[in-house]
């Protein structure tokens, strides 16, 4: 049976060729019937092609909201077996990529999600970043995996929508961990699957401006909204050394400082902690959740 796979991207018409790009080898999958929506994060979306469906949301909600919006845009009696979130910079380099991830997943029925491997296009380097383990020196090696590099991931969407989706209020920055986090208390896991390559261009994420606040806010809200409580001061006290150890700049630490400070005050959402089998399942599997 020909899978349906919704596909799910976001704009702010700014990408222009790589968008176009992208879509083109979203549209030209083989073996799949791929159904796509742009969602317009603040702006009424250009260039969408044929066949696929837009949504222009009248403010920048973020990129966890947009893909919820996006989601649901495609859910109902006609919705697919699977979702991917697909980065509008992000390109699919053959016309056999998608029907592989599905069969990946069909292979791995105990996996929600399975993460490709990303490699820049022109160099083809993997950064250590979207790799989604610890110990990320091979990107070439399949596995188990606890989170995910949320720009491109397949999800099957009965998971995603048991889960509760992405988390809208974090708008950007971690917000794959706590949808990896819930799926695993589900009883779900994650696969990596290196051989299959999405291309996205290699950039620095703190090119966003406000990526040291986002960051050390939103690793707050992740605590409190999934850890039990003896395990939140341990996992924000390693992220707190881990980042004093990263960050050269001593304005780019104060802004870190103040984003987590911003994240204890509050405002976190909605709290519901994993249980300590998951906590073990998930040390079991290589990480274990206070790194």
């Amino acid at each position: 049976m020909v899978a349906r796979v919704d596909v799910v991207v976001l704009t702010q018409n700014d990408r222009g060729e790589a968008f176009r790009e992208a879509m083109g080898s979203v549209l030209s999958q083989r073996g799949v019937e791929p159904r796509v929506v742009v969602v317009g994060n603040g702006v009424e979306p250009d260039d969408v092609p044929a066949g696929a469906r837009a949504v222009a949301l009248p403010v920048n909600e973020g990129i966890p909201e947009g893909r919820n919006v996006g989601a649901a845009a495609l859910a109902g009696a006609e919705a697919g077996e699977f979702l991917l979130f697909l980065d509008n910079d992000a390109v699919l380099p053959s016309d056999d990529v998608l029907a592989r991830l599905v069969a990946e997943a069909r292979r791995r029925p105990g996996a929600a999600y399975v993460q490709p491997r990303i490699a820049d296009p022109g160099t083809g380097v993997t950064l250590r970043r979207w790799v989604p383990r610890l110990r990320a020196g091979d990107p070439g090696r399949a596995g188990v995996v606890t989170v995910m590099a949320e720009g491109v991931v397949l999800i099957r969407r009965a998971d995603f929508e048991r889960a509760g989706g992405w988390p809208g209020h974090f708008f950007l920055f971690h917000e794959g961990v706590d949808l990896a986090w819930r799926l695993w208390d589900l009883g779900r896991t994650g696969w990596y699957a290196p051989d299959i390559v999405i291309h996205h261009p290699a950039t620095d994420p703190a090119r966003h401006a406000p990526y040291f606040r986002l960051v050390a806010r939103n690793r707050a809200w992740l605590a409190y909204r999934r850890l039990p409580v003896p395990l939140i001061p341990v996992y924000l006290g390693v992220w707190t050394l881990v980042s004093v150890a990263r960050i050269r700049s001593r304005e780019n630490l104060r802004t870190w400082f103040a984003g987590l400070r911003e994240g204890l005050r509050g405002g976190h959402g909605d709290r519901r902690p994993m249980s300590w089998a998951t906590v073990l399942r998930l040390t079991l599997a290589g990480r274990p959740p206070i790194v």
